[in-house]
């Protein structure tokens, strides 16, 4: 499984971001997809996930309402559109994919691998 994450950096608060996960290699459209970050010191948390028809999300309460999880699944891509960041926002964000064939259970979707990860870094 290839994962490739891309669309972090530096943002003011109250600035918003999109990242982006590609996947290579594999049949996408299967699988549900997610985001975990992961800030210095501490554990990586989730964030969001949506499943393989797009038609479920699911999100942290702490990004609730401030971001969108979507996918393309010709493109194999998932997006996390982030809006309104804050300090709290700073982290190393990863997309993951999910076991082929697993149950969608929102947060509690079992994600098996993961990509590289990009830094997103909010100034305040």
């Amino acid at each position: 499984v290839q994962l490739q994450a891309s669309g972090g950096g530096l943002v003011q608060a109250g600035g918003s971001l999109r990242l982006s996960c590609v996947r290579s290699g594999r049949t996408f459209s299967s699988y549900h997809m997610g985001w975990f970050r992961q800030a210095p010191g501490k554990e990586r948390e989730f964030v969001a996930a949506i499943a393989w028809s797009g038609d479920s999300t699911s999100y942290a309460d702490s990004v609730k309402g401030r971001f969108t999880i979507s996918r393309d699944n010709v493109k194999k891509t998932v997006d996390l559109e982030m809006n309104s960041l804050n300090a709290g926002d700073t982290a190393i964000y990863y997309c993951a994919v999910s076991i082929l064939g697993s149950d969608w259970k929102g947060p509690r979707t079992v994600f098996t691998s993961w990509g590289q990860g990009t830094q997103v870094t909010v100034s305040s």
